[in-house]
C-alpha cells in the first residue's frame, strides 16, 4: 500500500473536469486501493483522483456503514431528490469547514474497477458524501457552494450537542 500525497487547494487540477477511465487494468485497481488507503490515513469519508493529482473520473467513499468501500468509476448522477444541509469539510481544504445544501437521496450509476456497471442509491451522509466526490470529478469545490464557514470551534460545540 502506498499513501498518496493530498493536493490542497488553489491547485489546478482540483478545478478541471476530469477524464473518464477507459483503462480497467491492474494499474487502475492499485490506484484506487491507494487511494482508500490514503482516505483513512486522513481520516476522510471520501477522495477523488483529481485530490491526488490523477485527471481521472475515480472516487472512493466510505462513511463507516455496512457498505463499506464503494469505488465510483465514471460516475453519473442520475436522480436527486428532497434536501439536506449540514457542515462538510474537504481533505484539500484542510481546517475549513462549512454548511452545505445537497439533495439528501442520490440515485448514481458508475463503473467498478473491473468495469462492471452498478446503480448505488444513497440517503443522509451517505448521499452528501458521494455528491461532494461526484463534484470533485467535475471541478466543483464545496467552498463554491458554502452558505456559512463553520470555525472548528464552532464544529467541536455541534458534535458535543
Amino acid at each position: 500500500m502506498a499513501i498518496l500525497q493530498i493536493v490542497k487547494h488553489p491547485a489546478e487540477i482540483l478545478e478541471k473536469e476530469c477524464k473518464s477511465v477507459t483503462q480497467f487494468d491492474r494499474k487502475l485497481k492499485t490506484l484506487v486501493k491507494n487511494m482508500y488507503e490514503t482516505m483513512l490515513e486522513a481520516d476522510g469519508v471520501g477522495l477523488a483522483a483529481p485530490q491526488i493529482g490523477i485527471d481521472l473520473q475515480i472516487a472512493v467513499v466510505d462513511v463507516g456503514d455496512e457498505l463499506g468501500r464503494i469505488d465510483l468509476i465514471n460516475p453519473v448522477i442520475l436522480e436527486t431528490s428532497g434536501e439536506q444541509t449540514d457542515v462538510e469539510g474537504c481533505l484539500s481544504f484542510p481546517g475549513l469547514f462549512g454548511t452545505v445544501s445537497r439533495p439528501f437521496y442520490v440515485k448514481v450509476q458508475a463503473q467498478d474497477v473491473k468495469g462492471r456497471t452498478f446503480v448505488i442509491e444513497a440517503e443522509e451522509f451517505l448521499a452528501r458524501a458521494i455528491q461532494h466526490e461526484i463534484d470533485h470529478l467535475h471541478g466543483i469545490l464545496f467552498t463554491s457552494k458554502v452558505l456559512k464557514y463553520v470555525s472548528e470551534e464552532e464544529l467541536e460545540e455541534m458534535e458535543n450537542e
